[in-house]
C-alpha cells in the first residue's frame, strides 16, 4: 500500500493489498491510500468491494516501474510479502525461493526514488527474524537513511483472545532514534508495556500451534462435510491426561482463561441462528480427530492462529467452539474411547462443537463491522483470506507509534 500526504496528514500505499486501509484507519491517523497492490484475484474483490474509491492495481510488484512508483509520490509503505519462504514448517527457501522476488525488487528500487518515503512497516511470519531477507532489508534501510525497530508481537498483547505471533519492522526517515528504540533487539511488546513483566510473558508463550504441525496432504474436509483438525502436539515423553493433553499443557490453557486483561471470546461471537448449522462439524470430523481439537468456550480468553486452510483443513488450523457450555469436556473425552463409534459419536455430538465463523474470526482480527464480504466470495474463500490476514489493532497501533 502507497500513502501520500494530505496537508496535515500522509498518503500511503499498500504493497500485497491483503493488508489495507482498515489499519490506518484505526490508527485514526487522516490519510489517502494512493495505490494498493495485490495479484490474487479474490483479495482485490474484497478490497475493492470495501474501498471502492481506492486505485487498485491487480499487478505483480515487479511489474512497477520506477517511473510509475515516483508520479505516486508516497509517504508510506505498507507491506506483507509473502511468508512461505519463512515459515518453519515448510523448505525456508529464503531469498532463493522465487516468491522473494517482489520485495526483492521493492528493496532493489527503494533506495533510487525520487523521493523517499518517510515511512515504513512490514509483517510477516516469525522467522522472518533469522532470514537473510531481514538482512538485505536492514542494510537497504540503513543506506537510504531510515531508523527502525522490529517486534514480535500477538493480538493477546492488546486484551484480543487470540494467538497470531507475528515479525513486524517499522522504519522511519530521521536523524534521531525512536525515543523507546532498542538497539539490536527485538520488541516483544509495545513500548508502553514493556514494563510490564506479565504481559511480556503472556505474548512470549503466544507461539503459533500453525509452526508445529505439517498440514495433511490427502484428507480435505469442507464446514458440514468431512474434516480433519488438530490444534496441538503433545510430547511423547509427558503422560496424557485426557484429548492427547499433558497437564503442562492444561495448566497453561488454565492460566490463559485467567487471564483477566484478555477479553472473553464471547465479545467476538455472532449471534446463534439457522445459519450457523453449515458450521457444526461433520460426523465423520469428530470421530477421527476428535482428540486433537484445540477447544474453547465462548467464556474462554484464549483461541489458536487462524491459518488459511481452516475448516478445510483441521488440523492445526485453529480453535473451535464448545457451544453447549454445560457439558464438561474432562467428562466427555475420559471415557470416549471405550465406547463403540455410534456411542462415541453421540457423546462427542454433546459439544455441539462449530467452526468460528468468517465473520467471528474477522471480528479477532479487529476488522470494523461495516467490513463485509461480496456475495460470490465463498466461505472457503472467506477462510483463505482470513487466514493470511493481519490484526487490525495491532498494526493501527504500529502506526500509531510510527507517526507519532
Amino acid at each position: 500500500m502507497f500513502g501520500k500526504k494530505r496537508d496535515p496528514s500522509f498518503t500511503s500505499a499498500v504493497w500485497y493489498s491483503q493488508q489495507d486501509s482498515r489499519e490506518i484507519k484505526k490508527s485514526c491517523i487522516s490519510a489517502e491510500v494512493v495505490a494498493a497492490v495485490d495479484v490474487n484475484t479474490v483479495a482485490n474483490e474484497v478490497y475493492k468491494y470495501n474501498f471502492p474509491s481506492t486505485p487498485l492495481w491487480a499487478k505483480t510488484i515487479e511489474g512497477i516501474t520506477l517511473a510509475e512508483l515516483n508520479r505516486l509520490s508516497f509517504d508510506m509503505i505498507l507491506m506483507s510479502p509473502p511468508c512461505q519462504p519463512f515459515t518453519r514448517i515448510g523448505l525456508q527457501g529464503d531469498v532463493s525461493d522465487p516468491r522473494t522476488n517482489s520485495f526483492l525488487y521493492i528493496l532493489d528500487i527503494l533506495p533510487r526514488l525520487q523521493r523517499l518515503p518517510k515511512y515504513i512497516l512490514l509483517e510477516n511470519v516469525k522467522g522472518f527474524e533469522t532470514s537473510s531477507a531481514r538482512n538485505k532489508l536492514v542494510e537497504t534501510l540503513k543506506k537510504c537513511g531510515f531508523k527502525y525497530q522490529e517486534f514480535l508481537l500477538s493480538p493477546t498483547c492488546l486484551g484480543i483472545p487470540n494467538s497470531r505471533l507475528r515479525y513486524f519492522l517499522i522504519a522511519k526517515l530521521q536523524s534521531e532514534l525512536f525515543s523507546f528504540q532498542a538497539s539490536g533487539q527485538i520488541l516483544e511488546n509495545f513500548p508502553d508495556q514493556e514494563a510490564k513483566a506479565s504481559v511480556k510473558h503472556r505474548v512470549a508463550e503466544g507461539l503459533e500451534k500453525e509452526s508445529s504441525f505439517t498440514p495433511p496432504k490427502e484428507e480435505h474436509i469442507e464446514p458440514n462435510s468431512d474434516s480433519d483438525d488438530s490444534s496441538g502436539q503433545c510430547s511423547q515423553k509427558e503422560e496424557f491426561i485426557f484429548k492427547l493433553e499433558t497437564a503442562k499443557e492444561m495448566e497453561k490453557k488454565q492460566n490463559q482463561d485467567s487471564d483477566l486483561s484478555i477479553q472473553m471470546l464471547k465479545d467476538f461471537l455472532e449471534k446463534d441462528g439457522e445459519e450457523m448449522s453449515q458450521f457444526f462439524l461433520p460426523p465423520k470430523a469428530l470421530l477421527r480427530y476428535a482428540f486433537l481439537l484445540d477447544i474453547v468456550t465462548p467464556s474462554c480468553r484464549r483461541s489458536t492462529c487462524f491459518t488459511k486452510g481452516y475448516g478445510h483443513y483441521v488440523e492445526g488450523t485453529g480453535s473451535v467452539l464448545q457451544t453447549a457450555e454445560d457439558v464438561q469436556l474432562e467428562s466427555v473425552f475420559k471415557s470416549v474411547e471405550m465406547l463403540s463409534e455410534e456411542e462415541k459419536l453421540m457423546k462427542l455430538s454433546t459439544l455441539k462443537l462449530r467452526y468460528f465463523t468468517p465473520r467471528e474470526i474477522a471480528n479477532l482480527h479487529g476488522f470494523p463491522p461495516e467490513f463485509g464480504f461480496p456475495d460470490k466470495i465463498t466461505v472457503k474463500q472467506r477462510y483463505r483470506l482470513l487466514g493470511n490476514s493481519l490484526n487490525v489493532h495491532v498494526v493501527a497501533k504500529l502506526i500509531s507509534l510510527l507517526t507519532g
